[in-house]
């Protein structure tokens, strides 16, 4: 199967952060359609498209459970069944505030503030729906083997897929591809006074699991479910 699937976090549709960020890269996710993006004094729009390419095939989101292919005894229908029972052992979790951060060489929104349950919930749904996961292929470990991990990062690559997940799982929300670190600044200018106005409104809560998919290799991802924590 060539499919790809992914839990990740959005905001819910037509709320102001789901507006922000998905215009903000350019994307509905729900139906691929192209939204208008910010006209910014200090960013041309070309540049803009450039440095938002990378995630706007992802769609505004923080991931929780890295892409990965089914295995070959389960399909997408007993995916988002066992999804919907995960969601259902899950409290929320208040994400507000949110700030503009460096990571890297890309730019992201992150909680500016420690959120007790973060952690765990983002772990859960790795260990929870693991055995859904096909094992990685020689080329994807070759592909992520040149990431300079280090030695933990490597375990967990070959334990879960995905280096930097359980105690290296840092929750984000994605804005900007690699970049320049005098770009990084340029974009972090750029968005403090539109992310201050939404910390101003209704907090940004953790309260559901979205289910993406990438029906084909390099195709952008689609948003095609989204469930609500019920704990």
């Amino acid at each position: 199967m060539s499919a790809r699937y992914a839990v990740y976090f959005s905001p819910k549709r037509h709320s102001p952060w789901w507006e922000f960020g998905a215009h903000w890269l350019g994307r509905n996710e729900y139906d691929h359609s192209a939204l208008p993006q910010p006209q910014l004094e200090d960013i041309p729009p070309a540049e803009l498209a450039r440095i938002t390419a990378e995630p706007r095939r992802y769609g505004f989101h923080a991931t929780l459970k890295p892409p990965f292919r089914l295995a070959a005894t389960h399909d997408e229908t007993g995916l988002l069944a066992r999804l919907r029972k995960l969601a259902s052992t899950l409290e929320p979790v208040v994400l507000s505030p949110l700030r503009v951060a460096t990571l890297g060489n890309f730019v992201a929104l992150i909680p500016d503030t420690n959120h007790a349950g973060l952690q765990a919930l983002a772990s859960a749904c790795v260990l929870e729906l693991d055995d859904f996961r096909a094992a990685l292929r020689a080329t994807d470990l070759a592909r992520r083997g040149n990431l300079n991990l280090d030695a933990r990062e490597a375990e967990l690559l070959a334990l879960y897929g995905y280096p930097y997940v359980m105690d290296r799982f840092r929750f984000h929300l994605t804005l900007s591809g690699p970049m320049e670190s005098s770009a990084a600044s340029r974009v972090g200018h750029a968005l403090t006074e539109s992310v201050s106005q939404l910390n101003r409104g209704p907090a940004l809560s953790l309260d559901h699991l979205c289910l993406f998919v990438e029906r084909t290799p390099g195709a952008a991802f689609q948003r095609i479910a989204d469930v609500a924590l019920s704990a």
